[in-house]
């Protein structure tokens, strides 16, 4: 019961994050779930939560999506999803908790990031496919997907709109590949799942009302340093679960 609580807990503030920052949330309740359970049940919880959380602020903010991306980036979805349904991959928790943070670092210090706008054709396609297998590997995508909207003239609401949509169908294809392809051991109770939905959609209500305290410029700011900062604790604590399960 106390783990339950605990999980709740991290999805209410985890969505509040998500909520003001359009990213972040989903890499922190990623990290706490698979410190507490199997990486399937984290996996199905994990995409639950995302799913409904992402779907409530596309729906609070869908008057800002742009449409247009998503023809390319599902094409790109399906892609990965037909090749990882092929091989059925499934990591282990430490390995997911070091992927999800070099994500951000890795985008950071790669070269080519300088010209990439979600709204060109090939930019969408490639984003589909490579937050795709992120988030199948990683089960948390936000860092990667952040890349594709750097270099965008969008405004914060029109990005944390369409970032919304797009995550929204990541976790729904994340929840066929766990729960169908996959498979879960653990048995979560329907309930559980019920509050920690209601939960999410809370949390994100009150974050995309804060997001009006921010501007543009401060708003790509601190959201960048929020996620290294973030991301640089993923990788110790997965280093250090590689360290302690090798001795």
């Amino acid at each position: 019961m106390i783990l339950n609580l605990v999980i709740l807990l991290s999805v209410l503030a985890t969505s509040i994050l998500s909520g003001i920052l359009g990213m972040a949330g989903g890499m922190i309740l990623m990290a706490i779930l698979v410190s507490t359970v199997s990486v399937a049940a984290a996996m199905m919880i994990h995409g639950v939560v995302q799913a409904t959380a992402n779907g409530s602020r596309a729906w609070f903010l869908r008057r800002h999506i742009q449409w247009r991306i998503l023809p390319a980036y599902l094409l790109g979805s399906g892609a990965v999803l037909g090749l990882f349904s092929a091989i059925t991959l499934a990591p282990n928790s430490a390995v997911i908790l070091i992927l999800v943070g070099s994500f951000p670092w890795l985008a950071r210090a790669s070269p080519y990031v300088s010209g990439l706008d979600i709204k060109r054709t090939p930019t969408a396609f490639t984003c589909g496919g490579v937050v795709t297998a992120a988030q199948l590997l990683a089960g948390a995508s936000g860092p990667l997907l952040d890349v594709f909207y750097l270099n965008t003239p969008l405004n914060r609401y029109q990005i944390i709109a369409s970032k919304a949509i797009t995550q929204t169908i990541g976790h729904l294809i994340k929840l066929v590949y766990y729960g169908l392809i996959i498979g879960v051991s653990e048995s979560i109770p329907p309930w559980f799942y019920g509050i920690a939905m209601l939960t999410a959609v809370l949390g994100t209500r009150i974050g995309t009302r804060l997001l009006g305290k921010f501007n543009d410029e401060s708003f790509k700011a601190v959201s960048g340093w929020v996620i290294l900062a973030i991301a640089s604790a993923c990788i110790a604590k997965g280093v250090l679960d590689l360290a302690l399960s090798a001795s």
